[in-house]
């Protein structure tokens, strides 16, 4: 759904910007108190998988295909304002490097790729998990809803940004119908993977899935005819009591599980055009798609300039996304873990001692 240059006209791209910059800002705020000992060192990672697991683009249809967004599973393993930010660097990187989603419209995909499949997919993952009962099996049932609908609500926004700003005269009944109803079918493999994602984290470490805190039930013991809470376990009461390695293992896997599938797994993706270039190639709606501004970047279009092998031209592109949007996500969280660490630290007073006659 990453939307190009000239779909969007200049003021409604302009108006989209100011918003996607409102919710960042607002989302640098959030973030300090979700970006905790556990989540912090997470977050950049998690961008880095969205980007390698939105090259697997999967067949959704006939001449469709489909990849995921990444907003619901962002929000649900590191928390909705960070999941917001996880969710821009990748778009940013996508622009920038490799020419996925136009520059003028970046504040268009971040609203509407970000933002709303962020909110949607926590809100709804959230009221799920306090009518469901209090097990892990409900934060994978809860991720799974929650991705399967931010699909097609990203669809419905980007509908209504075309509708008040799109560059061509078509009718916006046929756009909204053909919209919603591919990416229904998306959502779909948007929550199989989120729901499968947030199953494998929270089955070797719970405590690092932001989603399913405070979610289990606490146990209770009958002493003297009453029941009392019994003393939470060492490891849900202090984090800091796991151990390192197993922390270290997690982010391993990922960063394994990341390369492998932005290098390797990628040449295998559905060479079908996505939902929104279909659905803008059948309905007219690009008829005034522009060139993208870095067309010319040696990484566009996810290969890489003067590598002649088409597997290993893509393959090496991927790594180097991987790469560069672990270490941009990692500097973005770790400059606002550390703006949160300098305001929990209290402020040295100086008392100057009065001098003695």
């Amino acid at each position: 759904m990453h939307v190009p240059d000239g779909f969007i006209n200049a003021p409604v791209s302009v108006a989209a910007g100011v918003v996607a910059a409102g919710a960042v800002a607002v989302s640098l705020r959030g973030a300090r108190r979700e970006l905790d000992e556990r989540i912090a060192p997470l977050a950049g990672l998690v961008a880095a998988f969205i980007f390698a697991v939105q090259m697997l683009n999967f067949p959704v249809a006939a001449g469709t295909s489909g990849h995921l967004l990444g907003g619901a599973l962002a929000a649900i393993l590191v928390g909705p304002y960070t999941g917001v930010l996880c969710v821009s660097v990748v778009l940013l990187m996508q622009g920038i490097l490799f020419a996925d989603g136009g520059l003028t419209a970046l504040g268009v995909n971040i609203t509407v790729m970000a933002v709303v499949t962020t909110v949607v997919a926590y809100a709804t993952f959230r009221g799920l998990v306090k009518v469901l009962p209090r097990k892990r099996r409900s934060v994978t049932v809860s991720a799974f809803v929650a991705a399967a609908l931010s699909v097609p609500a990203a669809a419905l926004a980007f509908t209504l940004v075309y509708a008040v700003g799109g560059t061509t005269d078509v009718p916006i009944g046929r756009v909204l119908t053909a919209m919603v109803g591919v990416h229904v079918l998306i959502g779909l493999g948007e929550a199989a993977i989120t729901a499968f994602t947030v199953g494998a984290v929270i089955a070797v470490r719970p405590d690092l899935v932001y989603g399913a805190r405070g979610l289990t039930q606490k146990l209770k013991l009958r002493v003297n005819g009453e029941l009392v809470n019994a003393a939470p376990e060492p490891q849900s009461a202090s984090p800091a009591l796991v151990p390192s390695h197993r922390t270290r293992n997690v982010w391993l896997t990922g960063l394994a599980a990341s390369l492998v599938l932005a290098g390797v797994v990628s040449f295998y993706a559905s060479a079908s055009p996505d939902g929104l270039e279909k659905v803008a190639a059948d309905k007219g709606i690009d008829a005034k798609v522009e060139d993208h501004a870095a067309a010319d970047s040696p990484l566009a279009d996810y290969s890489v300039e003067g590598i002649t092998d088409g597997r290993l031209s893509g393959g090496l592109a991927g790594v180097i996304g991987v790469g560069a949007t672990i270490v941009a996500g990692t500097g973005v969280f770790w400059a606002v873990r550390r703006r949160r660490t300098d305001e929990d630290t209290p402020a040295a007073s100086s008392v100057t001692p009065r001098a003695s006659a």
